[in-house]
């Protein structure tokens, strides 16, 4: 049985709620879904058609926390937090979708709100010193701006020296930022901390869905990411907002490593090396970031050299590869024709998904990971969620 064809998915709420991501006071759940449920009812017939029933909330959550370890601390407030996103979201709360959750933050935090990382301190004055070095900032003015007294009374370096979670070291750096010269230099206004909370969500990707947020802000997006509740909701938006092609959960958990549609891109990225014979890295993006017309990326000039076959040029294949990070290109003309040529050459039909092959890359990162093993073992432990 397929689960995760279009229709399975969940939606992101329209425009309801708050702003985004994690916060303080919770809102009674009853309260919470009536917020939600009026904008929707005016909204639904319009635009997405019959709105799903309303589930049961608390039948929902006893499922949820049947599935998390036993070993877990408070699995009703892990529970009652997924049952929230699922619901601010529309996202349908089966197992498929609960299992997919609790492998991501199972293989990301251990189900931790903001886990430890090992080395922190180490790692953290690496990425001062290399930024330093790139800026051509002596080794002795960095170490008499870390001797600057924090807002908190111990100096950044003492602060360093401690830290042991992503969400203490964002908090230096947004210190060192508005307060030390040197920190806006170092930094240019970006807290170089990119991801949060128990499901290392993007903090950029948060920041984009804050509008239908369901709790009260308290301070920015940022800070809600690295609480356990706006984690969940963040990356929950992040794993399931949003409808796929695939037949197998393995590649939205590729997606979630590697960007949305990261597995179909690469699919396509095989297939047009196939037609063309120019080999590709087959990495999922499409378009290379800011390219003009005139000086394409690899994928694109691959695509080119097949214009006259595909009776299309420059500018409509450009069109369509920047439908990339869509659903609908799947309906593009390029997409139909380069696998209709692709699978013409092959003489056998072709993969739709393909996990990207990407190398894993973050200060964090001391071994050599890639995106193939992040999806295979979430899709283990999705697989022994879905066994319970």
């Amino acid at each position: 049985m397929n689960h995760d064809r279009l229709d399975t998915p969940g939606r992101p709420i329209l425009a309801a709620a708050c702003a985004v991501r994690r916060g303080c006071v919770r809102w009674p759940f009853s309260r919470f879904r009536l917020h939600l449920l009026v904008p929707l009812l005016l909204t639904a017939c319009a635009t997405q058609g019959p709105p799903r029933p309303a589930h049961d909330a608390a039948a929902v959550r006893q499922e949820i926390a049947r599935r998390i370890p036993a070993t877990t601390s408070d699995r009703a407030g892990w529970a009652a937090d997924i049952e929230i996103a699922f619901g601010a979201q529309r996202i349908e709360p089966n197992a498929e979708n609960i299992c997919a959750v609790l492998a991501v933050i199972e293989q990301e935090s251990g189900y931790r709100a903001d886990p430890a990382v090992a080395g922190l301190p180490a790692i953290a004055r690496r990425e001062i010193d290399r930024r330093a070095s790139a800026l051509h900032i002596p080794k002795r003015l960095v170490d008499a701006a870390l001797a600057i007294k924090s807002t908190d009374g111990r100096t950044y370096a003492q602060r360093l020296k401690s830290a042991r979670t992503e969400r203490e070291l964002s908090e230096i750096y947004e210190d060192m930022i508005g307060r030390v010269p040197l920190g806006k230099q170092l930094f240019a206004d970006m807290n170089p901390v990119q991801t949060a909370g128990p499901m290392q969500v993007s903090i950029a990707f948060a920041e984009s869905r804050a509008r239908a947020y369901p709790y009260p802000v308290d301070g920015s997006i940022r800070a809600e990411a690295f609480s356990r509740r706006g984690g969940l909701y963040f990356g929950i938006a992040h794993l399931l907002g949003y409808r796929t092609p695939y037949t197998r959960k393995l590649h939205r958990f590729a997606d979630y490593n590697a960007g949305w549609y990261a597995s179909r891109n690469a699919a396509f990225q095989s297939a047009v090396s196939l037609a063309s014979g120019v080999p590709l890295a087959l990495d999922g993006d499409l378009l290379r970031p800011g390219a003009r017309l005139d000086d394409p990326g690899q994928t694109e000039r691959a695509v080119r050299a097949l214009g006259a076959s595909l009776e299309m040029d420059d500018r409509a294949i450009r069109r369509a590869l920047e439908r990339g990070d869509r659903l609908e290109f799947d309906d593009t003309d390029l997409y139909a024709k380069v696998f209709a040529l692709a699978e013409a050459r092959a003489r056998k039909p072709l993969p739709r998904a393909l996990v990207p092959g990407i190398k894993l890359e973050s200060p964090k990162i001391t071994r050599d990971l890639t995106t193939a093993w992040f999806a295979t073992r979430v899709d283990e432990r999705y697989q022994r969620c879905m066994r319970r």
